[in-house]
């Protein structure tokens, strides 16, 4: 019995049996099992086990990370048990379904607000600066410079119910435009002149309407879309099809604005307005508690995708009061992963080790990213995450006690201060130094098993598993050059600007990415497939100098399920550079909502003195994309 057949019944056994197991699929480097009863699964045995680096819970879905080798171990599963693997459909219906309603309510908050985060980041930085600078005097806020900065920063906030309109249409699979067109009639001049005064009556054929400010409101938009999305499957039941085209949109809207001013927007303001109050409620009676609750629990929720849950009462914060307490609190839990990072460096011997350590701090710091410390070290390690609970629970407890407030929605980071500028900033910069010095404080003296490894945070591949390069000089490096081609036509992507932390941090490798204008992938060197994904999504390749390659297509592609992708090659199979690898349908996987930005990462880069990129701003399939030295 192979090492996979080992493991692979020894994952299926601890999931609960083959009888368990509903559903079972693969990303990069997780095995993720929809299971019948989760009760059933031993999760203390495969944390436990050698073959297993972490398992995860989240989305309906029981993720078991196994690293690189996931493909084989899957292959092996799928090989020697009899599983039922659900087309694509039925997946996603599955997963819609999946889970009680908590779980079900913050897998939709988390997919709807996801897109609009960096438009919320970039306008309330904007917001934050433009609030210093005329606090300095160093602008005049009645000059003309003012006015068009200050529509860059509120115009994301003003609009904020149309785009949740069109980000929630994509979530109830309803028609885009028409959900924007919804909201859109609630901030129309036409209706919004109705009122003088929050609560004034107006009156649509002799019913009253409670008249509200729906710029910058949230739930609204997100329950009137709901209900639009019902109303829409129905109409298409029974509208002839000869015109469905026009009286779809036109029966829709008859309905959906009245319905939305009557009944969904202001039951809509109220629960949103309920929620901050409750929360700021909780907040005043114990700020401490409030505070050390946020600090010590956030990493867990984003861990778990729940942190999304609470976003919308941040927002709503921002927009009922023009700043926030939630976000002060829950910080101290970034920055003491960078504690962790910091103490891990401190503390290990393992030279590759403290690398990673230091390399991971960084994009914690600055860009507030923690996923290559949660994964690659506090979970990994163990120890140091509860250096991190602790350490948040204490800065969370100082910003949550002296009520510290931020301006706009920002995530956590050095870079991001300015947001944090109110008459509490001292407090918030205390609580994030005391959060980021205890964490790194307790990870020193509880210290770690080193045995573990230096886990890649998305690979989940520790240093010990790594194979041995074939050509080194006495530093362990490789000692050779190596041009790797473009695969793709297309323009360049500096690899940090990559929406993925797994890629832009360079935890998988250094590297750079192509958004491509065409459909094909062919091969940048002459070598062998290691690795050909079921999805067509990616493919590995190790060229004839021992240099590995990864192309990812797209950002989360593996959940099209290999929709829209035709792989042209097999595991094994020997190729030399421009040989056809994989076809793609751009218009296709755009419509379905992915990023196709593809990411060419040289996965073993740490064997290499050097990894330099092309300047070009667009390469063709002729191009130097990557020099390995």
């Amino acid at each position: 019995m192979s090492k996979h057949d080992e493991l692979a019944k020894f994952i299926v056994t601890n999931v609960g049996g083959e009888e368990n197991i509903r559903d079972l699929y693969h990303c990069m480097t997780r095995l993720r099992f929809t299971l019948k009863d989760k009760q059933k699964a031993n999760k203390q045995a495969l944390e436990n086990s050698d073959g297993v680096i972490s398992v995860i819970e989240s989305g309906g879905q029981y993720q078991v990370v196994i690293g690189n080798h996931v493909s084989e171990v899957y292959d092996t599963i799928a090989k020697n048990y009899n599983l039922q693997v659900k087309s694509g459909n039925e997946k996603k219906e599955a997963d819609a379904k999946e889970g009680n309603f908590i779980s079900r309510a913050f897998t939709v908050m988390s997919s709807i607000f996801q897109p609009i985060v960096p438009a919320l980041a970039g306008a309330g930085m904007l917001k934050a600066i433009l609030v210093i600078l005329t606090q300095l005097e160093w602008l005049d806020s009645a000059s003309s410079t003012y006015a068009i900065l200050a529509a860059a920063g509120n115009g994301v906030f003003f609009f904020l119910p149309l785009m949740l309109a069109f980000s929630a249409s994509r979530t109830f699979k309803t028609q885009p435009i028409v959900s924007a067109a919804i909201m859109a009639a609630l901030l129309e001049p036409n209706f919004t002149k109705l009122m003088e005064n929050t609560g004034d009556i107006a009156s649509f054929i002799h019913i009253p309407v409670v008249l509200m400010s729906y710029t910058t409101s949230i739930i609204p938009a997100i329950l009137a879309i709901w209900l639009y999305s019902y109303l829409e499957r129905f109409l298409k039941r029974v509208v002839p099809k000869s015109i469905e085209l026009f009286m779809v949109p036109l029966v829709s809207l008859l309905i959906m604005v009245p319905l939305t001013a009557i009944v969904i927007g202001p039951l809509g303001v109220y629960t949103g307005k309920g929620i901050a109050d409750g929360i700021e409620f909780l907040s005043t009676q114990s700020g401490l508690l409030t505070g050390a609750i946020l600090g010590g629990g956030w990493t867990f929720l984003v861990m778990f995708g729940l942190h999304w849950g609470i976003a919308p009462a941040m927002i709503n914060n921002l927009s009922l009061k023009g700043f926030d307490t939630i976000r002060p609190m829950m910080a101290s839990a970034t920055f003491a992963q960078s504690g962790v990072a910091l103490g891990v460096f401190l503390k290990a011997k393992d030279k590759k080790l403290k690398a990673y350590a230091l390399s991971s701090i960084f994009p914690s710091l600055f860009a507030g990213i923690t996923e290559p410390i949660v994964y690659g070290l506090s979970v990994k390690l163990k120890r140091p995450m509860i250096a991190a609970v602790i350490g948040g629970m204490v800065g969370g407890a100082i910003a949550g006690h002296f009520q510290a407030t931020v301006l706009a929605y920002v995530f956590p980071a050095i870079t991001t201060i300015p947001a944090f500028f109110t008459n509490t900033i001292a407090f918030y910069l205390i609580s994030i130094i005391v959060s980021f010095v205890v964490t790194t404080v307790l990870t020193y003296i509880l210290g770690f098993n080193e045995g573990n490894g230096a886990t890649d945070a998305e690979t989940g591949k520790t240093e010990s598993e790594k194979s041995e390069p074939a050509l080194q000089t006495e530093s362990g490096q490789i000692a050779i050059t190596e041009n790797v081609y473009a695969p793709i036509n297309g323009e360049i992507v500096p690899l940090s600007q990559v929406n993925d932390p797994a890629f832009s941090t360079e935890a998988m490798g250094q590297g750079v990415a192509i958004l491509p204008s065409e459909g094909k992938v062919y091969s940048p060197v002459s070598g062998v497939v290691s690795l050909v994904f079921r999805t067509g999504h990616a493919v590995a390749i190790t060229s004839d100098n021992h240099l590995d390659l990864l192309i990812h297509v797209g950002l989360d592609t593996v959940k099209l399920k290999g929709d829209y992708f035709t792989k042209h090659v097999e595991q094994g199979q020997r190729i030399e550079r421009g040989d056809l690898l994989l076809e793609f349908d751009i218009p296709k996987i755009q419509a379905a909502g992915y990023d196709l930005t593809t990411p060419i990462i040289v996965t073993n880069s740490t064997a290499y003195q050097k990894v330099t990129q092309t300047r070009q701003k667009s390469v063709d399939l002729q191009s130097v994309l990557l020099t390995v030295h």
